[in-house]
């Protein structure tokens, strides 16, 4: 078993980039989801609302973040000095909000009232306390640092689907390869190179799943998710994926060997 692609996501919700390797910090991920955007409400704001966010692309330039808005250009995310305080799922966390220009061009595209927000390094947003009882960090991502998903799974599930589907409709940054279908609903912890993980919970997965990363459109089918809850409902609802939380910094590459720690039953059956 070996990483087979990273991904990171510097803005909450818009496209990843997937990258050879990825340095590893207290947050998770160096520059993961450390921006998001949020309305008017200081609200977060997802492609569960706005699918059309999928569109808008990424870029990381010595640690710098562009985001690509289609229709209006290429622009930086510079943290302002106005500080606020924003939430995501049930956490209100303490931000900054980005200047102005960038977040005028994404509330034209997305025709609505939104604004660019970054997570400063003295905000401390904890990782579910009902989880994970060390008191560890996150950034915007929904709930834990990483997410691990395995190629063999997807493959699994495009064999149930009319349209094959690709990894990025998941949003991981891990990706294993070499490990059978659906083998993560075992896996309690894990080595990549030279960090350890533990993988806290499967993953539950929503509307997002159905929106399109080339067109930021829903399917109006409402796959994968429809095939996905056939199959693998549990009582952490429809899951495909791992979350996980890292043990120490590090740097994590593609082609990094993995061992795993694994349960002895199934959680989906």
């Amino acid at each position: 078993m070996q990483v087979h692609s990273l991904y990171v996501y510097p803005v909450k919700s818009l496209a990843g980039i997937q990258v050879s390797s990825f340095l590893l910090d207290e947050f998770g991920p160096a520059d993961d989801r450390r921006w998001m955007i949020v309305d008017s409400e200081r609200e977060f704001v997802t492609q569960r609302s706005n699918p059309e966010l999928a569109m808008i692309k990424t870029r990381l330039d010595s640690g710098q973040v562009f985001v690509d808005i289609p229709g209006e250009g290429e622009f930086p995310l510079l943290p302002d000095t106005e500080e606020c305080r924003v939430r995501v799922w049930r956490d209100w966390a303490k931000a900054v909000y980005g200047e102005d220009k960038a977040s005028a061009a994404l509330s034209r595209y997305c025709g609505q009232t939104f604004r660019f927000v970054y997570m400063p390094e003295e905000t401390f947003r904890r990782v579910e306390a009902s989880r994970v009882t060390e008191y560890r960090r996150v950034s915007f991502a929904d709930g834990f640092p990483f997410l691990i998903t395995n190629l063999a799974s997807l493959e699994e599930l495009n064999t149930r689907l009319d349209s094959a589907i690709d990894m990025r409709r998941f949003r991981p940054n891990i990706v294993v390869e070499g490990a059978g279908a659906w083998d993560e609903d075992n896996w309690t912890s894990a080595r990549i190179g030279e960090t350890a993980f533990t993988l806290v919970k499967p993953c539950s997965r929503c509307v997002m799943t159905t929106v399109d990363p080339d067109q930021g459109v829903k399917s109006v089918d409402l796959q994968p998710l429809r095939m996905l809850g056939t199959y693998r409902r549990t009582s952490d609802g429809v899951i495909f994926g791992m979350n996980a939380i890292h043990e120490s910094d590090g740097t994590i590459r593609v082609g990094d060997p993995i061992t795993l720690q694994t349960t002895a039953t199934t959680e989906n059956q």
